[in-house]
């Protein structure tokens, strides 16, 4: 595609951060014709942007602004190529949809766990290039845990493939985790073996008000111990972040009669009929008895339980709304989360006057969305140019806590230059000699990651 409507919105990712200009938008249909694309690109030193449903927030499926770069949207490799509930697993090509995949599963009455905001949108390639990680890594693991091989299409125009049901293979190095996470830069994911899990037959889905983060840390504790392997999820919001969601997404409603500061959303499986009800009202009830939560609300329906969720997953949305929102995709040793958040409010507050920290994220892998929205009232262009002074100290004290400056959105342009500063020396020098190994003229996803 070359028509400059056709072609919009590929140039741009969701936060309008970043937005290029390409010379023509390709769009193959299967692995062999990617694969003969970054031949024929990799021949004439063209450079190349892999992107797939472009919901990406750090800039890594956008392209720069000189005009010379294609994008190479993988939407078309739609197909699943097999599903073996026997051997729990299934090969999806990567322009499926995170939602497709869920489905698939289902269909075969079996699981797949990933889940993200914006699963209905966002593709199977994507999710493994950028390693995402969504609400269930305290179960499941992040992509990376879920991928049992993966088809790429190499600069060159070769295709490797390392696509099979095996658990174990030790006959080399795991080249199949070499892609996974690399953001395209090293070749292009154009199908992946996922695997699959026994389907939960029941769910229970809870928020329980919070004195602090400390609380939230004993009560995490505390489910882990009486839920085990059941135990989903554990979200953590502050009462500023549900304010916002209250006051800018119609249909959301407070379930606690009580204001508190702090909230955890909480998910326990089971697999039994009614198991998952049964172990979360007899935990949650100690929990409050035990002085881990002031109150809960359990849902009692699938609609219930989706109303709870949706107070979660709109956070962003909800700030996005309340105007500028300076954000950071953390994780920290999940111990120190508490101390790492009183610090880092009190540096904040010290720097920036007024400013609103919204920290809330999946609190049981460690992973915060460490977001930070204007002052009321504040000049929303001077609060974002402020962005570099905002991460000195947000992935400045993330350093202090042996922390990571990006959890689960990978690193793209927005945090390419960042990376020097937190990662060792020695690591950068292998990950470029991998880099110039496989893409010895630099034409995949040049200026991203590295």
């Amino acid at each position: 595609m070359t028509d400059a409507a056709a072609m919009d919105a590929y140039l741009s990712e969701p936060r309008d951060l970043y937005r290029g200009r390409a010379m023509c938008v390709v769009r193959p249909k299967g692995a062999r014709e990617v694969a003969s694309v970054l031949a024929f690109c990799s021949e004439r030193s063209i450079p190349v942007v892999p992107q797939g449903g472009n919901t990406g927030l750090v800039g890594g499926q956008t392209p720069d602004s000189s005009g010379r770069q294609i994008v190479l949207s993988l939407q078309r490799l739609d197909r699943v190529r097999e599903v073996d509930p026997s051997s729990d697993a299934m090969t999806l090509e990567a322009g499926v949809t995170l939602l497709r995949a869920q489905e698939i599963a289902q269909s075969v009455d079996r699981y797949f766990p990933l889940s993200l905001a914006s699963e209905g949108s966002c593709t199977i390639g994507g999710n493994l290039a950028t390693n995402a990680g969504g609400v269930h890594v305290l179960a499941y693991g992040a992509a990376r845990d879920l991928a049992l091989g993966v088809e790429v299409a190499l600069a060159d125009g070769r295709l490797l493939s390392t696509l099979g049901k095996l658990r174990k293979d030790n006959t080399g190095y795991n080249l199949t985790q070499l892609f996974v996470g690399s953001e395209g830069t090293l070749g292009i994911i154009t199908a992946a073996t996922l695997k699959l899990f026994p389907r939960p037959r029941s769910r229970a889905v809870a928020l329980l008000g919070l004195r602090d983060p400390a609380q939230a840390l004993a009560l995490l504790n505390f489910v882990k111990d009486h839920a085990g392997p059941g135990l989903q999820a554990f979200e953590l919001m502050p009462r500023i972040g549900l304010e916002l969601v209250l006051r800018h997404i119609p249909g959301a409603r407070d379930p606690l009669g009580a204001v508190h500061p702090w909230y955890a959303l909480v998910e326990i499986a089971g697999f039994a009929e009614g198991e998952a009800e049964r172990v979360a009202s007899a935990t949650l009830s100690q929990a409050i008895d035990g002085g881990f939560a002031r109150d809960a609300a359990m849902a009692h329906s699938l609609d219930q339980a989706e109303s709870l969720w949706r107070l979660r997953e709109n956070l962003s949305e909800a700030q996005k709304r309340e105007g500028g929102s300076i954000k950071h995709d953390i994780s920290v040793p999940i111990e120190r989360i508490p101390a790492f958040i009183a610090e880092a409010g009190a540096r904040i507050a010290a720097r920036f006057p007024n400013a609103r920290p919204v920290p809330f994220g999946h609190m049981g892998d460690g992973n915060l969305h460490y977001n930070v929205s204007q002052p009321i009232g504040g000049d929303k262009t001077a609060f974002l140019a402020r962005w570099d002074e905002m991460n000195e100290i947000v992935h400045g004290l993330v350093h202090d806590y042996g922390g990571s400056i990006s959890a689960e959105h990978g690193v793209g342009q927005l945090k390419r230059d960042l990376l020097p500063r937190v990662k060792d020396q020695t690591a950068l020098d292998v990950m470029r000699a991998l880099k110039t190994t496989l893409d010895p003229k630099g034409v995949l996803n040049p200026g991203k990651l590295l």
